[in-house]
């Protein structure tokens, strides 16, 4: 998987406050293997999201998403499933830093969910700030992310922003 690249995927719609319980229940944390508790990703409130996600395909939610505790399960298993980005209307604040943490853009857009339905193709442009749905030809702009926040998401994630960092010869 290439970060930062221009993303294009198809779009999973979820509504409003979709918490880090509903996207991975506590009772599969003792699991420890991220690829084991993968498979129990948002099965409350999209019990067929697992079998059919598909690597590439974009979260598209409404408002709050990833509220509840600032497990950083939460967004460990949506990567692994194969989730690109995440764009969500608004996003509780911990779990928004932890995807970019682990490399995944998150991008808050108003009323996004008015304009996308299930299986509508998104494309994501970081660097311009756009995102777009063909299908319903609507495109959206966005505030520029920092330029340290572009790097981490380009590296893949902090520790490998940080890895990069550190890891100079004298």
């Amino acid at each position: 998987m290439k970060p930062l690249e221009k993303i294009a995927g198809r779009a999973w719609v979820f509504g409003d406050n979709i918490n880090t319980d509903q996207i991975i229940q506590g009772q599969y944390l003792t699991l420890l293997d991220y690829k084991k508790m993968a498979e129990h990703t948002l099965e409350i409130p999209r019990p067929e999201f697992v079998d059919r996600v598909q690597e590439g395909d974009i979260i598209v939610a409404g408002d709050n998403f990833g509220s509840g505790s600032s497990r950083e399960e939460a967004p460990q298993v949506i990567k692994e499933v194969g989730i690109r980005a995440i764009i969500a209307e608004s996003f509780a604040r911990i779990f928004y830093r932890n995807t970019f943490n682990i490399g995944i853009p998150a991008i808050q857009i108003p009323s996004i969910c008015d304009y996308v339905d299930d299986g509508d193709r998104v494309v994501i442009d970081i660097e311009l700030g756009r995102v777009t749905i063909p299908s319903k030809q609507k495109t959206f702009e966005t505030p520029p992310l920092p330029e340290v926040v572009r790097e981490i998401l380009f590296t893949g994630g902090a520790v490998e922003w940080f890895r990069k960092r550190t890891d100079r010869s004298c």
